[in-house]
């Protein structure tokens, strides 16, 4: 009897060792996963700190405070093509609405065509690129929120340079280039080679394949093939598709040095607490729709300058407000419906 219960205590106490070691262990790792992210937050928060900021035209923005979009995070995308790196002033070549669903972390993207002809405010009726170089940030944003009824007021700027290396560290992204796009692509490899004094190879052939950062780029800028500046557009939003993708694949530590590597070389007015939530949610991030705008439109020359009209701003509005935020009953504003009668009047001319 004696033997047996010796033989169960043993046992007990075995087990009870095995069972505190697990939980040490556990508590270890629990531990050290605390270590590592109160790390990552700390570097993350430090990184953040250097960002150059611009929220000087911050007060000036304006919307109409009847919008409301609640449910969703709204900012702009400005892309300046300036030779010197200068990112406060400069046509914004590229323009892309970006909007999660807070709900589901789903993101859409609509690009807005350089050219289209809006109301820029205080200046009159231009091409829609024009408002960031007469006026910043703050004058672009305005000019998006009264002309399509919304209510955005964070941006973010960046020069073409800036993709090139951040798509060199993620080691390229997979493109599928034609062959009516090669020579074009070929072309800009080479001036962007002159510009940065680099010796990126030309592409061999068209076809799936992976890409370099000035390669990339380089098929972001052709405008030329069929499609024109719209095709232009639909690159730029299958590079930063691509880009997203292959930055989800990131290890922890490596997407942190991403961050602190490239966020210094953007412009923008997101506050710490922006980027921060934008960060907690990177990696749930899934693209779900992307488009250009305006969806109708017409291309001609008004007065010897070529523009995209809108075909029908307001209609082209209630179906920006159906992509984006899932809106069947969207009524736009009398402020949006005075400039789409203004427009038609041009357009038809």
């Amino acid at each position: 009897m004696k033997g047996w219960f010796a033989y169960f205590m043993t046992a007990k106490m075995d087990k009870k060792k095995k069972w505190l070691t697990r939980l040490l262990i556990i508590e270890a790792i629990v531990l050290l996963i605390t270590v590592v992210l109160v790390w990552g937050y700390n570097k993350l928060h430090k990184t953040i700190n250097k960002i150059p900021r611009d929220t000087s035209q911050d007060e000036e923005i304006i919307y109409n405070e009847e919008i409301q979009l609640d449910g969703y995070n709204n900012f702009l995308i400005f892309g300046l093509d300036t030779r010197d790196n200068s990112l406060q002033r400069g046509n914004s070549d590229t323009i892309i609405l970006v909007s999660i669903n807070k709900r589901n972390n789903l993101v859409k993207m609509v690009s807005i065509y350089r050219d289209t002809y809006a109301y820029i405010p205080d200046k009159g009726y231009n091409k829609i690129n024009a408002a960031y170089a007469n006026g910043g940030y703050g004058l672009a944003i305005n000019t998006i929120n009264m002309n399509f009824d919304l209510n955005i007021t964070k941006y973010v700027t960046v020069n073409f340079q800036a993709v090139v290396e951040a798509i060199d560290y993620l080691g390229g992204i997979t493109l599928d280039i034609d062959e009516t796009e090669l020579k074009y692509l070929n072309g800009y490899v080479r001036e962007l080679n002159r510009i940065n004094n680099t010796n990126v190879p030309q592409l061999e052939a068209a076809g799936k394949q992976n890409v370099n950062g000035t390669q990339a780029t380089a098929y972001a800028r052709i405008r030329y093939t069929r499609g024109g500046d719209f095709k232009r557009t639909e690159r730029q939003r299958i590079v930063l598709q691509e880009m997203l993708k292959k930055a989800k694949k990131l290890s922890l530590p490596k997407l942190y040095n991403m961050v602190e590597k490239f966020m210094p070389m953007i412009y923008t007015n997101l506050s710490n607490k922006d980027i921060m939530n934008l960060m907690k949610s990177f990696l749930s991030y899934d693209i779900a729709d992307q488009t250009g705008f305006p969806f109708e439109k017409d291309a001609h020359e008004y007065r010897g300058v070529s523009y995209v009209f809108p075909i029908n701003l307001e209609e082209n509005v209630i179906r920006l407000h159906q992509f984006l935020f899932e809106d069947e009953n969207y009524t736009p504003s009398d402020q949006v419906q005075e400039y789409s009668a203004y427009i038609e009047d041009i357009r038809k001319r």
